[in-house]
């Protein structure tokens, strides 16, 4: 068995044990590379500072170590970074690349750290961008809403409960209901950002280590508001905080979801009052004819995997002991994954929600005159009516109520939040706020980051990186 084992840089390892542990790390970790890079840069800039004799790094030396790492971000960028299974995650072909380009001084960069608390940082910097883009598309989902629901502010349709027809409605009450829910849905994706603001760097393996790290300065030369307090709560909050995250995209999907399903029925034949443009839809491989509203179904079924994956993380950590423990590396992958789903959701609604034509005729035929029921009896009161007697009048009285006017039925609800009480300004206000807090933050970040590699962040995208090269 020793002889079969495989050297990597923590030791020999069985080839079967290594290949089970270090599982889809090799892939994943990919898209952790950059900040990986990031977090060492802070890292052993703090190094450079600590106050020891000898120095543990020079300035010279950390200035070397940043240039290489930079090196390996463009590398990554370009897609020429691999990650082997020997080296098993991240960190390691991070670790490995440097010591390939600067030898000694690559192998000093590890020093005070742990592999918990370097994914820890670096899951932590990869959310924090996803985050802002998650609120991004959040955001313009809901404006794309709002814009809808105002070019149609004045069409009627159908309000329901139990699927039945209830009271008069229109289709801006209903645009702009599913944009409400999102920018609440937003108020969840606040709280998980600002849980996910804490820096780890330096808890190393949740017990912190016998030097003088400054974990003040590794937070903020990465920009985060604070470093966790206690080094072992750093440790155990790993996983948590990806719970969070899950659990804010969760109730994003779960209105996505609920959306998709009220425009699965109201684009279909039976009712017509939406539109879908066929390219948004899939063909039958038999029926010529079908035009079948699959990006809706598969929104339906994304929100439950969204959720299973909160769940799971929650499962996973549970039973879990206090400190590192490897059943962590589960909760990277379903982070990963839920935020990808999420955010292709709410991209793939928008183009849904910009390209969605009504059918007014259809949306005006499917008033009866029973929908009016509640304004009349409501009527009857105003006029000195206990509502209980308007409301037995009525019900035995609905064809009095054929040829009820929706318009006028919308028209006065001038209350707020009603069918004529919508406030679309107030609307557009709140989503230009979150947008630009949004991009106040990105550009935040992106300069904090840009000062302590000493060059622009982000960097070059790979096109400018071949175009520089010619």
């Amino acid at each position: 068995m020793a002889s079969s084992a495989k050297k990597t840089i923590v030791g020999k390892i069985h080839p079967d044990v290594l290949s089970f542990t270090v599982g889809k790390d090799p892939v994943l970790d990919l898209d952790l590379a950059l900040w990986d890079c990031i977090g060492t840069a802070a890292h052993v800039t703090m190094l450079s500072h600590m106050k020891v004799d000898p120095a543990v790094l020079t300035s010279v030396e950390r200035d070397k170590i940043v240039a290489g790492l930079i090196g390996v971000m463009h590398q990554v960028q370009a897609g020429k970074f691999s990650i082997t299974e020997t080296d098993q995650d991240v960190h390691l072909a991070v670790e490995r690349r440097l010591t390939e380009g600067l030898g000694d001084l690559g192998r000093k960069v590890h020093t005070g750290r742990s592999r918990n608390d370097q994914v820890a940082v670096d899951i932590r910097l990869h959310m924090r961008d996803q985050i802002l883009g998650l609120i991004e598309e959040s955001a313009q989902l809901a404006q794309a809403l709002v814009k809808f629901g105002k070019q149609h502010e004045k069409i009627p349709m159908v309000g329901r409960t139990h699927l039945q027809p209830a009271m008069p409605s229109s289709v801006a009450l209903w645009s702009t209901a599913w944009a409400e829910s999102l920018l609440d849905d937003l108020l969840m994706v606040e709280a998980a950002y600002t849980l996910n603001d804490r820096c780890p760097l330096g808890s190393a393996a949740g017990y912190g280590v016998p030097l003088p790290v400054d974990r003040q300065m590794t937070a903020s030369l990465l920009g985060f508001s604070v470093p966790h307090h206690n080094v072992f709560h750093a440790s155990n909050a790993r996983g948590k905080d990806e719970a969070v995250v899950l659990a804010a995209c969760g109730q994003i999907m779960l209105t996505l979801s609920r959306m998709a399903e009220d425009l699965i029925l109201f684009s279909m034949p039976e009712f017509g009052y939406f539109v879908i443009p066929p390219e948004l839809c899939t063909g039958s491989s038999i029926m010529p004819q079908k035009y079948n509203p699959d990006v809706l179904e598969l929104i339906r079924a994304k929100a439950a995997i969204v959720m299973g994956y909160g769940a799971t993380a929650n499962s996973i950590l549970k039973a879990m002991p206090g400190g590192y423990n490897r059943d962590l590396q589960d909760t990277k992958e379903l982070y990963m994954e839920g935020m990808r789903v999420t955010r292709g959701s709410l991209r793939i609604m928008t183009l849904m929600a910009e390209s969605l034509s009504v059918c007014p005729d259809r949306l005006r035929g499917g008033f009866s005159g029973g929908v009016f029921a509640t304004d009349k009896a409501l009527e009857l009161v105003a006029g000195g009516m206990p509502f209980r007697d308007a409301y037995q009048y009525v019900r035995s009285n609905l064809d009095e109520l054929d040829n009820a006017d929706p318009d006028a039925a919308l028209a006065a609800k001038t209350h707020l939040g009603g069918t004529a009480g919508l406030d679309f300004n107030g609307y557009k206000l709140r989503i230009k706020e979150v947008l630009h807090g949004t991009r106040l933050r990105r550009r935040g970040s992106e300069r904090v980051l840009s000062k302590l590699l000493g060059t622009k962040f982000p960097l070059m995208n790979s096109f400018e990186l071949l175009r520089e090269k010619r």
